[in-house]
Order: structure tokens, then sequence, then C-alpha cells
């Protein structure tokens, strides 16, 4: 007699036997690990938060002098001090160093700079050879007061200033080599735990080469300033019956607004403002040519500022018909107080005086380069004895953020308010406009805008 066959229940044959090799089932659930190792996972994910945290903020930065400034923070709040002090050098460049002290005044500064640096953790690492152990790791000094071997005057300065410890890191990298070094101060003896020093160790090499990045753009910056320069009039010229003024700021990729001024004959005075499409190199030298030629042109033909445009859109259009341009000249003679202005898709003059402030009516016209054939009828005004004369690109009014209709409403309250001691000086109209429109500064190094503003007053 067979044996009886189990039943099989959903799709499982219950004669296939049971493997050996299958663990045996959980009679209790296993213990939690324990509160040691709860603790090192904590604490590594707490260091790999802050860690994080510091560099994201460091990555935020956009200036050289912000970075640092939060570097000096971040490095006191990784290594538990309160102080500090930090020397940027690049070796082998001819920028100057630059040196940046947190919870120092410039008395406190300058008493430092008295300390022979050798005598210095910082200037160890500083003028010390980069591969030096000193010179990766840092050093740490856990007792100023208390070495015998303290030079004097740093004794001194420790005592004066109040700490008792310090901590002193190279800022270096693998790619970016060293650029310099910081220095952290305790108020009591004391040095940073393995694990701060190795937290602050891989942010400052994080650090190091967000900053060398940064010093190669502000270099960048530097050179196409200075080039935009080198383009623009190294001075004004200087006709009786008419005083001059002119601010200027090149965006950080360099850009292709411009002005002139420029002396004619019979006293006459040639005024021009323009602004060349698009950003870098390539608008700067077409910002160039296109200045060159119009002072070619206002030699020949200034009286009459229709022939100049006209003869500038020709150029424009045969040798770069890929490019516009914006401009207007005015032809000015001073002693009649005349003056005679044409525009090509330019933003009007503004005229300041005692009794008004207005914008200048002119015709609407095309940008250069947008049509087979430029030609707008001149304007003819006369300012009168103490009115300013004020010329300006389209950058100034964009560089506000707000619509155009409100940026030259906010450009004609901004003139109207130039304090009436100041309306007689174009030096101090361009100074208070600026201001009243570009509360944070002419150099915001976040805008990609330039900015011109040419002042004419007559006496």
């Amino acid at each position: 007699m067979s044996a009886p066959h189990l039943p099989k229940v959903a799709g499982i044959d219950p004669e296939v036997p049971v493997s050996t090799h299958t663990a045996a089932p959980l009679r209790e659930i296993p213990a939690a690990p324990g509160a040691f190792i709860q603790d090192r996972l904590a604490g590594w994910v707490s260091d790999l938060t802050t860690l994080h945290e510091l560099t994201e903020r460091l990555a935020a930065t956009a200036t050289l002098d912000a970075a640092l400034n939060e570097l000096l923070h971040a490095g006191a709040a990784l290594v538990g001090a309160r102080r500090g002090l930090l020397v940027l050098e690049r070796a082998g460049s001819t920028t100057p160093s630059t040196t940046l002290g947190l919870g120092l005044g410039p008395a406190d500064l300058g008493h430092l700079e008295t300390v022979e640096r050798s005598a210095t953790a910082l200037g160890r690492i500083l003028d010390g050879p980069p591969e030096a152990a000193d010179a990766r790791d840092g050093i740490a000094t856990p007792d100023l007061l208390g070495d015998q071997d303290l030079d004097p005057r740093h004794r001194e300065v420790a005592t004066r200033l109040g700490y008792a410890a310090s901590y002193a890191l190279p800022l270096a990298s693998e790619a970016a080599g060293r650029l310099g070094g910081a220095v952290w101060f305790y108020d009591e003896p004391g040095e940073p735990s393995e694990k701060q020093r190795h937290l602050v160790g891989l942010y400052a090499r994080y650090a190091t080469e967000h900053l060398a990045r940064l010093t190669e753009l502000e270099r960048a910056r530097a050179d196409i300033a200075t080039v935009a320069d080198e383009l623009l009039p190294s001075r004004l010229p200087r006709i009786p019956g008419v005083r001059l003024a002119a601010r200027h700021r090149t965006g950080p990729q360099g850009g292709g607004d411009w002005y002139d001024a420029l002396p004619l004959p019979d006293h006459a005075l040639g005024l021009a403002v323009g602004s060349v499409g698009g950003s870098g190199p390539s608008a700067m030298a077409a910002m160039g040519r296109l200045r060159a030629s119009l002072r070619a042109y206002a030699v020949m033909e200034g009286e009459d500022p229709v022939a100049v445009l006209s003869d500038l859109e020709l150029l424009l259009r045969l040798t770069e018909p890929a490019r516009t341009a914006t401009a207007l000249f005015a032809y000015c003679e001073p002693a009649a107080r005349k003056v005679v202005l044409a525009g090509a898709g330019h933003t009007p003059p503004l005229v300041l005086g005692d009794r008004r402030c207005e914008y200048v009516e002119t015709t609407l016209s095309a940008p250069l380069g947008m049509l087979a054939c430029w030609e707008a009828p001149s304007v003819e005004f006369s300012p009168a004895p103490g009115e300013t004369v004020l010329l300006y690109t389209d950058g100034l009014l964009r560089r506000t953020g707000d619509a155009m209709d409100r940026a030259f409403a906010r450009l004609h309250s901004a003139a109207a308010s130039v304090p009436k001691a100041g309306r007689h000086d174009p030096a101090a109209v361009t100074d208070h406009v600026l201001r009243a429109m570009l509360p944070d500064g002419l150099d915001r190094s976040d805008s990609t805008e330039d900015v011109v503003v040419l002042a004419a007053h007559f006496d």
C-alpha cells in the first residue's frame, strides 16, 4: 500500500526536500549595534554634513575677498578658535600679498607684522619648502607662552593680544600649489583634535582650489579692465566754456560701451557715446575700431553729426556686416552754447540745470548696421549757462534691473535730486547720479553690464 500524498498548497510541492544549507529560522531578534558604534556613525554623519555645508557656502562666493572671509570663519569654526589671520601670496606672482584678519583690528594686525616671519608658525609655512611636513600638515603650538624658545617679540605681541596657542595651516593643493597660509589663535593653551585637523585639512584643500579659480578670474578681469581703459580717452580735453567729467565701468567679460570727447576746429567740441553689440575681446576690439573711425569722421565733418554717423554706418556695414552698434554724436560750440546731435538707436541725453531737468527730444532711429542705409535728422538745442548735458549708455539703465520706462524715470529723478551746490561741477553730477541709480556701487562684481556716463557743464 502506497503512502498517502500530502496536499499541495499554493504551488508548493511538499515532497521537495528542504536544503540542508538553509539557515534555521530566527528564534530571537538580534541585538542592536553597540552604542559606541552608533555614536561613531552619528559623529561621522555630523562631520560630513558640517563639511558639506561649509564647502557649499564657500562655493557660493563670487569674489576673492568674500571667499577669504568665508575661509577664515569656517576654519575657526572647525578648529574651535575665535580669531585668525590669513595671508595670500602666490609664489612667483607679481600680485601683492593679501592679509586678512578675523577678530583682529588694524592695530592688532600691525602688531603681528612687527614679529619676524621666521619666528611664527605661519611664517615658517609661507617661507618653507612646499614639500616640508609642516607645509602639508600644519603646525600646532599648544602653549605659546610656555615655550622657552619663543621669540621675545612674539611673546610680547601674544601677551598684548591675549592669545596663548595657535594652529597654522597651509593653503595648498597638488593642482594649485601653495597660495598662502592661515593661522587661528586660541585664548587658552590648547590645540585642535586629530578629527578637527582632518576636517580643516580637507576644507583647506578644497578652499585652495576655489581661491585659485577666483584669483585667475580676478586677474583676467583686471586685464580686461586695463585693455578697456587703454581703448578709452586717457584724459578729457580742456575747452573754454565747457567742463567735462566721465565715469565708466567695464563688465567682467569686457564689453563694447565707450565714450569720447575731442577738440575740433574753431574751438568746437565733439562728444560721443556708443555701444557695440556683444561682449568679450571681440566686442572690445570692435569698440576700439568704431571709436577710432568716429574720431576721424568727426574731425573731417563734425559740424554735421548726421554725416558723421552715416559714414560710420557705411563703414560698419562694409567691414563688419554681422555687427550692430548704437551711437550718439554731438557737435558743441561752447562759446555760442549750441549743441547739434544725432543718434543711432541710442538713449537720449538729459539736460540738468537750475530751472529744468529734461530729456532732449531726439528722432527715433535704428542702430547702426540694422538698415541698408542709415540717416536720421539731427537735433539742435541751446544749453543755458550753468546747465549740464548728460550722455550715457543703456548699461546704466539696465544695471538698475527695472523695466526701461521705469529706469528712465529713475534716471530723471536721480538727476533732478542733484544738490544745487553740486550742479556746477560735472564730476559731482555724475557721482550723484551713479550713487542714486546704483546704490550697490559702480564696481559691483556680479553685473555683466558696462556703464558709461559723460557730463558736459556749460559755463
